[in-house]
């Protein structure tokens, strides 16, 4: 049989839509590459050999992260925006605008009108990497982010163009005890607004809207909080199936005039050139810091000298001094003697709650 093959290496993840000559989807997956890319794609294509064995394919390969892996594994690159509006052409063509977020990329696609693309720059602010970061903070993950914004009551506003700004406003209201399922929303609500402020920029998101990629896909809530934002009805909201895979659907669907090559001959292609190490990145080695190890005794001594002293608090007896550093992400607190020796010290997240990671401290201080 012959297949179309779309590979989409994100900055995050790794799919695959492997389509029959109808252009049905007969085969997918969806994974993290968690920067290992090589490995993840030589397990997508491993794992898509048992629909595929003994076939002919036509395959091409796009994504942020896909220019290396046309070059070295032969494989015709397609741009991602091209391969998504082929995808939109062909499953959902009453759309009016496109909304996709990936891992570290945000784009708003305008197909009626003036046609015209507007994607985010190198910031990953308001993107999925976004997101996974609030949800660290939040000890929970994306999906855990989702299940709390199910419960909000509040809406906070939370600065989304930087990470780092948007720390600076989630950890405040997690140290003031507001409730985690308001701070779960208002981190979307924040993706929202940088979505629309930062590339629509006062152009109208109107007619028939698609969400597209993973976050949009997998988190009904940030789904729920563009639609009350731009106003949309069900009628107008398109969230199509597999709507995570529609870069590699098109990817697909481009490759209908590419050269047909039998995938075993592909698969056995592409590990032989993986094994040679054409494949491999560089690795760049620093300079060690210690040229040897007396350079790293003579180290050691040095800032030994300089250590605070220590003493058994079981074995003191006299008058000794607390103190409590609640900070906006750590509690740190040392107990010292009246000449400065230290008898106990704590060091450790607060998790969202100073109050408690205090008392957990004195308690362990008085166990």
């Amino acid at each position: 049989m012959n297949f179309l093959a779309g590979l989409d290496i994100g900055s995050t993840t790794v799919k695959i839509a492997v389509l029959d000559h109808e252009g049905k989807m007969v085969y997918k997956q969806y994974e993290r590459h968690y920067s290992d890319i090589t490995n993840t794609v030589i397990e997508i294509i491993n794992n898509s050999s048992e629909y595929l064995k003994d076939s002919f394919i036509k395959i091409s390969v796009t994504g942020s992260g896909a220019i290396d892996v046309s070059k070295y594994l032969d494989i015709p690159f397609v741009q991602e925006v091209a391969a998504s509006t082929r995808a939109i052409e062909e499953f959902i063509p009453s759309t009016d605008v496109v909304i996709e977020l990936g891992g570290e990329d945000a784009k708003i696609t305008y197909l009626s009108g003036n046609l015209e693309q507007r994607m985010n720059g190198s910031c990953a602010g308001g993107t999925g990497a976004f997101i996974d970061q609030m949800a660290v903070l939040m000890k929970t993950d994306a999906k855990g982010l989702n299940e709390l914004a199910k419960k909000h009551k509040t809406i906070y506003p939370i600065a989304s163009r930087c990470g780092v700004f948007a720390k600076s406003d989630v950890q405040p209201l997690l140290n003031e005890g507001a409730r985690q399922e308001d701070i779960a929303a208002s981190i979307f609500q924040a993706v929202v607004n940088q979505t629309i402020s930062g590339l629509a920029q006062g152009r109208p998101i109107r007619g028939k809207v698609a969400f597209l990629g993973g976050p949009l896909f997998f988190l009904s809530e940030l789904r729920e909080r563009f639609k009350e934002t731009l106003g949309l009805t069900d009628e107008n909201l398109i969230c199509p199936d597999d709507a995570n895979y529609y870069v590699a659907i098109g990817a697909a669907l481009l490759s209908h005039e590419n050269k047909k090559i039998s995938f075993n001959e592909f698969f056995n292609n592409m590990k032989a050139k993986i094994e040679s190490s054409k494949f491999r990145y560089r690795k760049t080695e620093l300079p060690p810091l210690f040229k040897n190890e007396d350079e790293y005794k003579a180290f050691l001594d040095r800032h030994n000298k300089h250590r605070a002293k220590r003493r058994d608090m079981n074995e003191y007896r006299g008058p000794a001094f607390l103190g409590i550093d609640a900070g906006s992400t750590t509690t740190k607190l040392v107990l010292i003697t009246e000449n400065g020796e230290i008898l106990y010290s704590s060091y450790g997240s607060n998790e969202g709650n100073p109050l408690n990671s205090v008392v957990k401290a004195v308690r362990d201080l008085y166990s």
